[in-house]
């Protein structure tokens, strides 16, 4: 008998696939080299949106710190503000939390030709709202109830709605977190919500694994980013971004500046007149 539990232990231990080896980090050089490729490609994705009046809308969710807004910022930096909007809503006020839950969010999303980017969005109901008692019992259940619907609509009526969900391991996170607790420019991004998040983890995984039982629709599935590596998430973003819209390259022929025009003898007031900012550097 004891031989026998040693042949099925070492069967096991055959049996057993190797852990996977850890990826390797992106050089810097080949990162910064295929960002500006795809940022390029998403100014051709926004000349196309304007020129065919598309509606897109991008939802980011996920855990705290798992990188949503670093990637927005790389989506929206080579991008005009009035085509592609980034939407930050703060917690509702008195009067919206009288509101049909979804109505706040509907006034943001975008007219033909624009591209909304929530970051945060109606998922709040189903995260922080159900993890920290925000809502009801019964309003949790109706939004799981609505929210397909309410998607399906939006799809129905033209809009190409995208959602993701950035992961992020246990540990990154709290390495994120004390990173921003001793950089200046940092403290802004951690707030008692995301301290709070940190002793309800397995809560929100749960809220999370129910989110996805109810909302996970054909017409509008979520799509996750594993958040880990920063800069590899940004990338595989931008380029799952592409994929959803079939887009073409119309950007336009060369520009030729017309001549400026010439001096008609107008005289101008006084430099002295007008009042410059202090030469600091």
């Amino acid at each position: 008998m004891a031989s026998a539990s040693k042949q099925t232990q070492k069967s096991r231990k055959k049996r057993a696939s190797p852990a996977p080896e850890p990826r390797k980090k992106l050089k810097n050089v080949f990162y910064e080299a295929e960002l500006a490729r795809l940022q390029a490609e998403l100014v051709k994705l926004q000349e196309w949106i304007k020129h065919q009046g598309l509606k897109v809308v991008v939802l980011f969710e996920g855990r705290d710190a798992a990188g949503k807004g670093g990637c927005i910022k790389r989506i929206t930096q080579s991008l005009s503000p009035r085509v592609c909007r980034v939407v930050a809503l703060p917690a509702p006020t008195e009067r919206e939390q009288t509101q049909w839950y979804f109505q706040r969010y509907v006034q943001h999303l975008p007219a033909a030709g624009e591209m909304a980017l929530f970051d945060r969005s109606w998922y709040n109901r189903a995260g922080v709202e159900r993890v920290m008692g925000f809502c009801t019992e019964h309003e949790y259940r109706e939004f799981l109830r609505s929210c397909p619907e309410f998607e399906r609509m939006l799809v129905r009526s033209g809009i190409i709605l995208i959602k993701y969900w950035f992961s992020v391991s246990d540990d990154e996170q709290e390495r994120r977190f004390q990173d921003r607790i001793y950089h200046p420019t940092k403290h802004w991004k951690l707030s008692p919500m995301d301290l709070e998040s940190r002793s309800r983890w397995v809560e929100y995984s749960r809220a999370k694994d129910q989110m996805f039982t109810y909302t996970d629709i054909k017409q509008a599935p979520w799509y996750v980013v594993d958040g880990d590596d920063k800069k590899r998430a940004r990338l595989n973003v931008i380029s799952h971004l592409l994929s959803c819209v079939d887009y073409e390259d119309l950007s336009p022929t060369r520009v030729e500046l017309p001549p400026r025009q010439p001096d008609i003898g107008y005289v101008r007031p006084p430099i002295s007149d007008q009042t410059f900012i202090p030469e600091v550097y």
